[in-house]
């Protein structure tokens, strides 16, 4: 009688490291899959099986979180894309026994081929099984033939030495200027996503423009509350092809990433138009082409044609000031924490912040700081934990002395069932971390949760990018009384001197700061595209019935419309597909 794939595995399991069993595995997972046999891919992967493919074998960001759904969605695949030449990755991280969300497991980079592009995955065998796969993720790197020119296969740049012709920095402007010709790619917004997307998209021979609506690159930081800094570490945050100097401070300030950012667009080579607003867009489908809209900063408007258009401008819309009864008669000043600069004029003042999340405890912080006295006004629960503890889960792997690719192939290998199990162990070992710090705000009347699903912070992130706070001193200046703590339900209304508590009394201000969030970001697209797209695409961020981000980093229901946004590791992880995307569209490899 034949022997099963697993009977033979477990002959063979006595004596095999973890390279030998990732080999066997990836040799059986070839065959079965060139020959089309679900019975052997089954005999693969337990029953509690996730895959997740970005954009390798189904051109999306494609989440599987079951045995039949990835053999399923892997045999419907392969005879189009025809993966091939699965073997462990060449100067990458090695096979090695890890614990991922509490399961001990063989963990492998592997890379592969299909028709168009060379690709790697990671692979999760469970150390106690290791004949079959728990986690596998497959990802497209690079298009046959259209590879970027970095490292090796740099250019000469023997075109930019000239004599008697036209110098660098003059064909460089001229580019800039689109005096005859339309951009392939409009990109809108020019903060840190949206110039990832311009130059991995440059080097990709796509011709990208970025609008900017502020004077400068970088301004989208530069002009932020003045205490603003990154509560995750700098190893998190690198930019491709231009990682940060070894000698910057493991927190950047906002004034650090706006000079970085302006740098990084001018080395890079993007084109940005500064001073210049996305007025209005609406799409050609018999043409294929966008018409938009955009004004300079003289007051002039163009008129663009591209392919492609990219909304860079952040995963949230214009401010939100809050409908609180009788705001509109408080006689002091109200100013919404996006026009909040410094405390240093409110030394001696009331002030009351109105919201507790991140931006409202930087700028309590900085009020109190520079002296003036603060309270804050809690609405709602939030999550709530140091910059220490959080550093478990922001940087798991990227503590692990690996190199930042490695690092972030691992960080999006989980599908969400997957990446929530992780989630929900590491706000367990935070909440043990932060228990004294959370009992001290918990005293104060301070209202703490653990995230969405017991998620935490990075769950509060995944459902609307806001609702939690990093500390960084100011809960301890909460816990000690420092910075009082006011509740919404406790409010009356506000009057001309104040707010108007229920008990009769008033807490007095001089300036309210409205730290209350902004519009979702399909606000902004049903006004610059107008109804019927936005109600094509749906909503933009948020969790889809897949767990991945709605509409975000792949393609939408609307042709030629993409979406891109969150922090610096994001930005890194998900230009590289979107850019990726495009090409393949713009060379004919997709249709």
């Amino acid at each position: 009688m034949q022997e099963t794939i697993m009977e033979n595995r477990t002959a063979q399991a006595s004596g095999l490291n973890e390279a030998d069993h990732v080999d066997q595995w990836l040799c059986d997972f070839e065959e079965a899959l060139r020959a089309g046999d679900r019975s052997k891919l089954e005999q693969l992967f337990i029953d509690d099986a996730h895959w997740r493919d970005l954009i390798a074998f189904t051109w999306n960001v494609t989440p599987s979180d079951s045995r039949d759904m990835v053999v399923s969605t892997l045999l419907r695949e392969q005879p189009r894309v025809q993966a091939h030449d699965f073997r462990i990755a060449e100067g990458r991280t090695p096979p090695r026994r890890v614990k991922r969300t509490g399961v001990e497991v063989i963990e492998a980079i592997f890379q592969f081929e299909t028709a168009s592009g060379r690709c790697l995955g990671v692979l999760r065998l469970p150390a106690a099984d290791p004949g079959r796969a728990w986690v596998i993720s497959t990802s497209l790197r690079e298009l046959k033939g259209h590879e970027e020119p970095v490292g090796g296969r740099r250019p000469e740049g023997t075109s930019n030495r000239i004599f008697g012709g036209e110098a660098w920095g003059q064909r460089r402007s001229r580019e800039q200027r689109y005096d005859e010709r339309d951009p392939a790619v409009l990109v809108v917004g020019g903060g840190h996503n949206g110039l990832l997307v311009a130059a991995r998209l440059r080097l990709l021979g796509v011709d990208a423009l970025v609008v900017e609506r502020l004077p400068n690159v970088g301004d989208v930081w530069r002009k932020r509350y003045s205490a603003l800094a990154l509560h995750n570490e700098i190893e998190l945050n690198h930019m491709p092809y231009m990682p940060f100097p070894a000698t910057w401070p493991k927190y950047l300030t906002k004034d650090m990433l706006g000079d970085w950012i302006d740098a990084y667009a001018k080395a890079l080579e993007c084109n940005v138009w500064t001073g210049t607003k996305f007025v209005q867009g609406s799409y050609d489908d018999a043409r294929g082409v966008w018409t938009a809209r955009v004004q300079r900063a003289d007051g002039s408007e163009r008129v663009l044609h591209p392919r492609h258009l990219v909304f860079a401008n952040g995963i949230v819309g214009e401010p939100k000031m809050p409908d609180t009864p009788g705001l509109k008669d408080f006689k002091g000043q109200l100013v919404h924490a996006q026009g909040f600069d410094s405390g240093a004029p409110w030394r001696g003042k009331n002030v009351l912040v109105l919201g507790v999340g991140n931006s409202a405890h930087d700028i309590a912080q900085d009020l109190h700081g520079h002296g003036a006295n603060v309270k804050m006004i809690q609405r709602s629960s939030i999550t709530v934990f140091s910059v220490k503890a959080a550093s478990i889960n922001h940087a798991i792997y990227y503590n692990e002395g690996l190199t930042v690719d490695d690092c972030d192939l691992i960080a999006t290998s989980g599908t969400f069932q997957v990446q929530l199990k992780g989630y929900q162990l590491g706000t367990q070992r935070m909440l043990e971390i932060d228990k004294d710090l959370l009992a001290g705000l918990r005293a104060r009347g301070f209202k703490v949760d653990s995230g969405p699903q017991g998620g935490g912070h990075q769950m509060r992130v995944r459902n609307n990018h806001g609702g939690y706070y990093l500390n960084v001193g100011c809960s301890d200046l909460i816990v000690n009384g420092e910075i009082g703590l006011l509740h919404y339900e406790d409010i009356e209304q506000f009057v001309p001197e104040g707010a108007l508590m229920k008990d009769g009394r008033v807490e007095k201000a001089d300036l309210v700061v409205a730290a209350t969030g902004y519009h979702p970001p399909h606000d902004v697209i049903r006004e610059l595209l107008g109804e019927e797209i936005a109600g094509k695409i749906g909503p933009v961020w948020g969790l889809d019935k897949g767990g991945e981000m709605w509409n975000m980093y792949k393609p939408t229901p609307q042709k030629g419309l993409w979406f891109t946004g969150g922090g610096f590791a994001q930005g890194r992880v998900w230009s590289h597909y979107i850019a990726l995307q495009i090409k393949a569209r713009e060379a004919g490899i997709v249709s």
